[in-house]
């Protein structure tokens, strides 16, 4: 594999990470402060919106195990086909209805579209590292580039939507606790205008991020598709059958390695989302880190991205179980800073779960494909499990995030 073709490929996924990082970051807060949802619903439609993301994982790892080969490639086409929905879905997510009563369906009905969406990309493309190369070491580096990229496209999409809009939440509108069940208390003081309004510049600035962000996805499609060529089933001899998906998938849920390797970063995904759904709110409003919380989410997705290559080193040298003990850094610091809220305090803590993060991110991708290589000696003679493996194991870091 050329380098070029390890950023292309690489480059192809960063949108996705760029959009998914600024919804985890802000898509919280901007429900609360900016739509004014009940933090239940807010809940509520983050909840349900991972989960339909989830379900459609299996759906879409049937559907395209069943996709014919094209000139273009068997998966690339799925790739290029849903990008244009995914810019579309992704800007009125952001966007604030005139309507109030409905605010809750409208934010559902396109969070549940985003989520589905993005699936029908991330499964096809996770699962074009195994038709990248048949070798182990250019997989491994094919997927550090890829991971490195996704962390800057996390820093990225955190960086551009925490710049853009940072005005929006500078205010102490909340001086004090608003009666209950009373909708007139956000108009009391007139200092501040309401941001509910669709016209207000708090509502303005979350939609120039959205189409922003959107044409960031329009680029990575573009050089994903000039840059990577997808190859033919490497692994796959004349004789090979496809394995159907049912049976496929009753395999997969057998084969051992690939459920430890499941069971225990859905259970290490779930901490890392905790935390970085949580963050920026525990900084706005019980740290009293309001100013710093933009330059806090820079610091550890710079700290994770930097970290990346170290990690690669480190996997190569002292094997892929070892580095795994990075991911448990955060715990000592995350409950330093709940307990001790301090400025300086947070930049380190900031720092420190960049770290983690970096470790979380890489290994389960890296380990992914040996658990399909060991799963392909057992079962020689089928073909078309590598969207299964994909397919479940996004299914299972998306009901852990939800």
């Amino acid at each position: 594999l050329s380098i070029c073709g390890k950023l292309c490929y690489a480059i192809g996924g960063a949108p996705n990470q760029v959009a998914g990082s600024a919804a985890a970051f802000f898509l919280q807060i901007y429900l609360l402060d900016i739509a004014h949802i009940t933090p239940f619903h807010a809940s509520l439609v983050l909840f349900i919106g991972k989960a339909s993301g989830a379900v459609t994982d299996p759906v879409a790892g049937f559907f395209i195990s069943k996709s014919r080969w094209t000139k273009i490639g068997r998966l690339m086409p799925w790739m290029l086909a849903c990008t244009p929905f995914t810019v579309v879905s992704y800007f009125f997510m952001w966007y604030l209805p005139p309507f109030v009563s409905g605010r809750v369906a409208w934010y559902l009905t396109f969070y549940c579209l985003f989520q589905a969406l993005t699936t029908l990309f991330q499964v096809p493309y996770s699962a074009l590292t195994m038709f990248l190369s048949t070798d182990q070491k250019e997989r491994d580096s094919a997927t550090a580039y890829r991971m490195t990229m996704e962390v800057l496209g996390t820093l990225i999409g955190a960086a551009l939507q925490g710049q853009i809009v940072a005005s929006a939440h500078v205010s102490h509108h909340c001086t004090m606790n608003p009666p209950v069940n009373t909708t007139d208390s956000w108009h009391d003081t007139p200092s501040f205008p309401d941001p509910s309004d669709p016209l207000s510049h708090q509502a303005k600035v979350y939609m120039i991020a959205a189409g922003v962000i959107g044409g960031v996805y329009l680029l990575g499609i573009v050089i994903l598709f000039l840059g990577v060529k997808e190859k033919d089933d490497p692994y796959a001899l004349n004789s090979d059958r496809a394995i159907p998906f049912c049976k496929g998938l009753g395999l997969t849920m057998k084969h051992g390695p690939y459920v430890k390797l499941t069971a225990s970063f859905l259970l290490i995904s779930t901490a890392v989302q905790l935390e970085q759904s949580n963050f920026v709110l525990f900084c706005t409003h019980a740290a009293d880190l309001r100013n710093h919380f933009q330059y806090l989410v820079v610091t550890i997705l710079v700290s994770a991205a930097v970290s990346i290559p170290f990690w690669q080193k480190f996997l190569q040298r002292f094997g892929k179980k070892c580095a795994a003990c990075g991911i448990s850094w955060m715990i000592p610091f995350a409950v330093m800073l709940v307990t001790i809220p301090n400025l300086i305090l947070a930049y380190f803590v900031a720092f420190v779960s960049g770290l983690s993060i970096a470790a979380s991110l890489l290994l389960p991708w890296s380990m992914l494909p040996d658990v399909v290589d060991n799963f392909r000696l057992q079962n020689p003679h089928g073909k078309g499990h590598e969207t299964i493996f994909y397919s479940s194991y996004v299914f299972f870091t998306k009901m852990s995030a939800g």
